[in-house]
């Protein structure tokens, strides 16, 4: 079991690339916390990350509210917000602007991404491109929390293709008007983020924890491979910790260590994540999906699911039903 494609499909990542920018110098772009926009540009997602990847020349990025130093990016480097926070790229270090929220929309009458011309017309030029990734955060995403607030990987040098490579193959093709060329950007984009995750994984200090961290090691990692690949099983601690070869006092002190939850509350937050995937469905029963992900009652089911999300299976799979409304955002 693939543990980390698991949560992935898990929590529903889709892509989109919205824009694709030349800018001359000088030039700044500020874009606002993703949540702020995500009804205008994912409407279908409940989480918003953003990301830019720079295509040709360099610039400086950066978060909002300025809490960590910008970051040189180059071209081929790509940079990720998996909390959605607001962030800015700019020509020079520092600059700031006004987010233009009229920017954020889905068209009806064309394909993304928007082609933009931004900033002065200075000789130094930068293109990068600007998109957007949905996923669920709840009921449970391990993912979200392992990240850090700002993430940049950089074009490894012996690489001969890399994903802003592919970005601009996709581009190339768009402008052709093909069918399905939005599709392939943002599957592209998905792409994108998977080589970014598994990239920050091997940058991992070999002491660090975290749900990633957990991954890598092999104790904890057959640990995780186990409750995702048989979620219905009957497990106790025991059992996992001989599967593993550890001790049970060992193994629970083990992957506390790593994923900052007791095994056994890890296992029922990913039922309850696999759980609201299939009452979601059309004509699903609330009893099968118990049963499906190893409750023995839908009772015991409906009383932990509530508990974990403060209403019951029915409420939530009614407010997941109720369609988004995805009009552009007003003018600022």
């Amino acid at each position: 079991m693939d543990v980390l494609s698991d949560v992935l499909r898990a929590v529903r990542l889709t892509g989109a690339i919205y824009f694709d920018i030349d800018a001359g110098y000088p030039w700044v772009g500020e874009s606002p916390a993703a949540g702020v926009i995500a009804n205008a540009v994912m409407p279908e997602a409940e989480h918003v990350i953003s990301f830019h990847a720079v295509m040709s020349g360099a610039c400086w990025a950066a978060l909002g509210d300025g809490s960590l130093p910008p970051l040189r990016m180059n071209a081929g480097d790509v940079v990720v917000f998996p909390a959605g926070d607001p962030n800015v790229l700019s020509s020079s270090r520092g600059k700031r602007s006004k987010p233009n929220l009229a920017m954020y929309y889905r068209p009806a009458d064309r394909n993304l991404p928007f082609k933009l011309i931004h900033g002065g017309s200075g000789k130094e030029r930068t293109r990068f491109v600007c998109g957007y990734l949905g996923c669920d955060a709840r009921p449970f995403n391990p993912l979200l929390a392992a990240l850090p607030s700002m993430l940049c990987v950089r074009k490894p040098a012996d690489s001969s293709v890399w994903v802003t490579d592919l970005f601009r193959l996709a581009l190339e093709e768009s402008g052709s008007r093909r069918a399905g060329s939005e599709t392939i950007l943002a599957k592209l984009s998905e792409l994108m983020f998977v080589e970014i995750v598994r990239s920050y994984i091997e940058t991992l200090p070999n002491n660090s924890r975290g749900w990633l961290s957990g991954l890598r090691d092999p104790h904890i990692g057959e640990a995780l491979r186990l409750i995702h690949a048989r979620p219905a099983e009957d497990w106790t601690l025991e059992r996992i910790a001989r599967e593993t070869g550890l001790s049970r006092s060992t193994f629970i002190a083990r992957f506390t260590h790593y994923v900052d939850v007791s095994p056994m509350h890890y296992l029922a937050q990913w039922r309850l994540q696999l759980a609201a995937r299939l009452i979601e469905r059309p004509g699903s029963s609330i009893g099968e999906a118990a049963i499906a992900v190893g409750y023995e009652s839908e009772a015991a089911f409906n009383r932990a699911f509530k508990k974990h999300l403060g209403v019951p299976p029915g409420a939530w799979r009614k407010g997941r039903a109720t369609p988004v409304d995805a009009k552009p955002l007003p003018l600022a």
